[in-house]
């Protein structure tokens, strides 16, 4: 069986090392070009050609792979199987039948669940406790091919998406050579593999910058899963204002827990002169002696600061209350939080937005 690799990212680089280290006959990585005016990218950001390399594997990068030129060239190189994953760009019908057989794609989904480009993030978003990879008959159709293989497993009630990606990765790689032996004794004809509910179907659109930027109206559990699904890029960040402060500080949340029921109604219930869940008793209300005024928990808006000691920062939210465990602020090293609270601290009542 006589294969073309096509990939970019970490994602692929278990399928492709398990095909090199394979009795099939790899023919060559396509992937997406260098950038930077020909520099060499680092190697986390274009792993499959490092690895394409270490094999003397021929790599071939057109910017356009549905261009007429490079699209007679896979003809010429008479590949059985195009195996793609986390590849960058979107085969064309033309480019599809180039090879003998058909295209396959390793997706990180239960399709027809999230289609696109970033299902893992956005099953973590979700709040999903499921999730896996599908193999797919490739079509036109973005990620809306017939399932030929699919392997579940369990999201962790703390997993962020930079931590289950590898597991998934490697999780494909059995399906891939399963849906190749498929491949290999298909008619060509007949239908293979399971077509999906169109109606079932959900998109996961690839990330943007501004997706990271966090609403506090919205629920703890909501901003929890949202601080695990945007790890490592584009990550989720919002602002500090003060009186303090000349002007707002940005900080990126790098670690989030949700308060329990039994704390939230401690501390909604307690004077907001009393510390809450620690040891160290301060004035939450005034805790670098400025002087503040009073405040009751229930004045507090989501994204006003709602516990502050020497261990911990509280935001309340649209729904329930969340600590800030790990941050950074802007130009700054990630850092536990009793480190950042070190500094002049924020205090109840401050605003995060």
């Amino acid at each position: 069986m006589r294969l073309i690799m096509f990939g970019t990212g970490p994602f692929a680089v278990p399928t492709f090392k398990s095909l090199l280290d394979s009795s099939l006959d790899v023919l060559a990585l396509v992937t997406r070009p260098i950038s930077d005016s020909g520099k060499r990218r680092k190697t986390s950001e274009n792993p499959t050609r490092d690895v394409a390399e270490e094999h003397g594997l021929d790599i071939l990068d057109p910017a356009d792979v549905n261009e007429a030129e490079f699209v007679a060239r896979l003809v010429e190189m008479q590949a059985d199987v195009f195996v793609v994953c986390d590849y960058g760009q979107i085969l064309s019908r033309a480019c599809l039948a180039a090879a003998k057989l058909a295209g396959i794609n390793l997706h990180g989904s239960l399709l027809p669940k999230y289609r696109g480009a970033a299902p893992i993030n956005w099953a973590i978003y979700n709040g999903d406790t499921t999730t896996g990879i599908t193999i797919i008959l490739m079509t036109t159709k973005l990620d809306g091919g017939p399932c030929l293989v699919k392997s579940e497993t369990q999201i962790g009630p703390t997993e962020t998406a930079e931590e289950i990606e590898p597991r998934l990765a490697e999780l494909g790689v059995q399906p891939v050579h399963d849906s190749i032996e498929m491949l290999s004794n298909w008619d060509g004809e007949s239908m293979l593999g399971e077509k999906q509910d169109r109606d079932l179907a959900t998109k996961a659109p690839r990330l943007k910058k501004s997706d990271g930027q966090i609403d506090w109206s919205q629920s703890a559990t909501q901003i929890f899963n949202q601080v695990r699904a945007f790890q490592p890029w584009p990550g989720s960040f919002t602002s500090w204002h003060s009186e303090k402060l000349k002007q707002p500080m940005r900080l990126i949340l790098h670690r989030v827990s949700v308060f329990d029921n039994a704390a939230q109604n401690a501390v909604a219930n307690s004077e907001l002169t009393e510390a809450s869940n620690s040891n160290d008793k301060v004035d939450r209300n005034d805790p670098d002696g400025s002087g503040t005024t009073n405040l009751s928990f229930a004045d507090l808006q989501p994204g006003q600061v709602a516990v502050v000691n020497k261990t911990q920062l509280v935001i309340k939210t649209g729904d329930g209350l969340i600590s800030i465990d790990e941050i950074q602020p802007a130009g700054k090293r990630a850092m536990p939080i009793p480190d950042f609270l070190r500094g002049k601290p924020p205090a109840v009542g401050d605003v995060f937005q």
